[in-house]
C-alpha cells in the first residue's frame, strides 16, 4: 500500500482519506518519514525557518473547561489565576528592546470580565513601543468568544483589532475538529465550524493565519485525517492564506486527562510526516519544539517539517502541562539545532520573508566544534 501512495506523491496526485489512514497505520515510520521528507525538500530544499518571537499570555482566566488544558483558571481569584495589567504586559517588550523580537504571539483564556477595549489598548500599546512589531494574537476561539461576548460579528471584531494593531492570527484552538472528540474534550467553546469560519473571515479580510491539531489523546487516526482534510479544504476555498500547520502534542500533567500517557516521539514524527503528505496546499509544517522537545523537533526536520517556530522567550501553557522543554531558545541554539540536522538555518519574518541565511554545517561535527570552542573559551575565562 505504501508503494501505491508513494507513486501518487511522486506524480503530484492528491492523497485521499484512506491514504491518510494507511500512512498513520503503516508500521515503518521511517519509510513514511522519507516520503514526507521528499515533499519537504521539493518545496523548501534544505532551508529550515525560525523567527525571533516571544509569547505572552496576558490572562489565564477562562470560561471554558477543556479537559486537556492545564493553563486555564475558571475565576479571576482562583489559585494561580492571573490577568496582567496593560503596563505589565507592555513591560515584557520594553525590557527586551536591546535585542527585540520581531513578533509577539499572544493567546489567552476566555476572560468574561475584561472590556474589549483592554485588547485594543494592549495591541496599540505594543505598537507604540515598537511600531514594526508583528502582532500575531488571539486564536479563532478567542475571536469567536469576543464576537459572542461583546455582541459583534467576527468581521467587526477582526476589523477593530486590526485597527488597533493586529497583524495575523495564530492557529491555536483547533484541537480535533470531529464532534465525536471535540464534544468530549472541549464542549463549551467554539465548534470546529466556528473555528474554521473565523479563519474564513480573516482570509477574506486579507489576513494570513496558521492552524493546528492537538494529537495524542482520545482521538483515532481517522479523526486526525478528518481534521487535516478539513484544513486542506478551507485552504483550497480561500486560495492559500494558511501559512503553516502546527501539530501540537497533548501533555497530560495537571489537567482532566492526567491519567492518559503523552504521545511518544514516534507518534510526533509520524504526525508531522503524514501532515506534510496530506496538506499539499499548506506551504509550511512546523516542528513546534515547545510541544515535542527540541531534540524531537530536530529529528522532525527529516520527517517533513521545515520550520522550528522561534525563540519563544516566555511560554507558560505547555509549562503548566508538564513540558520538559525550556521556556525559550536563543538564536544560536536554534541555528545549532538546524545545522546539526544537516539543514540550512533561515531566520524569517512572520510572513516567511528572509531576514538572514546562516551557512549549513559542512559536517554534523562542525557545529560541535563551534560549541567546544565556546566552552573552552568560557573555561579559560573561569580559570
Amino acid at each position: 500500500m505504501l508503494e501505491a501512495i508513494a507513486d501518487k506523491v511522486k506524480r503530484g496526485e492528491r492523497l485521499s482519506f484512506d491514504d491518510g489512514v494507511t500512512l498513520f497505520r503503516h508500521p515503518d515510520v521511517v519509510a513514511v518519514g522519507q516520503l514526507a521528507n521528499g515533499v519537504r525538500e521539493r518545496l523548501h530544499g534544505d532551508r529550515t525557518y525560525f523567527n525571533r518571537n516571544m509569547r505572552i499570555e496576558v490572562t489565564n482566566v477562562c470560561v471554558a473547561s477543556c479537559l486537556f488544558c492545564s493553563f486555564a483558571k475558571l475565576e479571576e481569584h482562583s489559585p494561580g489565576a492571573h490577568t496582567m495589567s496593560l503596563a505589565d504586559a507592555w513591560r515584557e517588550l520594553e525590557v527586551r528592546m536591546d535585542d527585540p523580537p520581531a513578533e509577539i504571539h499572544i493567546v489567552n483564556g476566555l476572560h468574561p470580565g475584561l472590556p474589549f477595549s483592554y485588547y485594543e489598548e494592549l495591541l496599540s500599546g505594543f505598537k507604540r513601543i515598537k511600531p514594526d512589531i508583528h502582532m500575531k494574537c488571539f486564536t479563532a476561539v478567542e475571536i469567536h468568544f469576543f464576537a459572542q461576548h461583546y455582541g459583534m460579528t467576527h468581521t467587526e471584531v477582526l476589523e477593530r483589532l486590526r485597527r488597533a494593531g493586529l497583524d495575523s492570527l495564530p492557529g491555536g484552538g483547533a484541537e480535533i475538529f470531529h464532534p465525536e472528540v471535540r464534544t468530549r474534550i472541549s464542549h463549551d467553546k467554539a465548534t470546529a465550524d466556528e473555528y474554521l469560519e473565523v479563519h474564513r473571515v480573516a482570509h477574506k479580510l486579507g489576513m494570513r493565519t496558521n492552524t493546528t491539531m492537538l494529537y495524542g489523546h482520545i482521538e483515532t487516526f481517522e479523526h486526525r485525517v478528518d481534521h487535516l482534510l478539513r484544513i486542506r479544504a478551507l485552504q483550497d476555498e480561500a486560495g492559500g492564506p494558511f501559512q503553516a500547520f502546527i501539530p501540537l502534542a497533548f501533555h497530560p500533567d495537571g489537567n482532566g486527562m492526567r491519567n492518559m500517557p503523552a504521545p511518544t516521539a514516534i507518534d510526533a514524527l509520524r504526525t508531522v510526516a503524514v501532515s506534510r503528505l496530506l496538506l499539499d496546499n499548506v506551504p509550511h509544517v512546523k516542528a513546534y519544539w515547545v510541544s515535542m522537545t527540541p531534540e524531537v523537533a530536530q529529528i522532525a526536520l527529516r520527517f517533513g517539517a521545515d520550520d522550528l517556530d522561534g525563540t519563544i522567550v516566555h511560554e507558560t501553557i505547555y509549562k503548566a502541562a508538564g513540558s520538559r522543554s525550556p521556556s525559550g531558545l536563543s538564536v544560536e541554539q536554534l541555528v545549532r539545532l538546524v545545522q546539526e540536522a544537516g539543514r540550512m538555518p533561515v531566520e524569517r519574518d512572520t510572513f516567511y520573508n528572509v531576514v538572514r541565511e546562516y551557512p549549513r554545517a559542512t559536517l554534523p561535527e562542525s557545529a560541535l566544534k563551534v560549541r567546544d570552542r565556546k566552552a573552552n573559551k568560557h573555561l579559560e575565562v573561569l580559570s
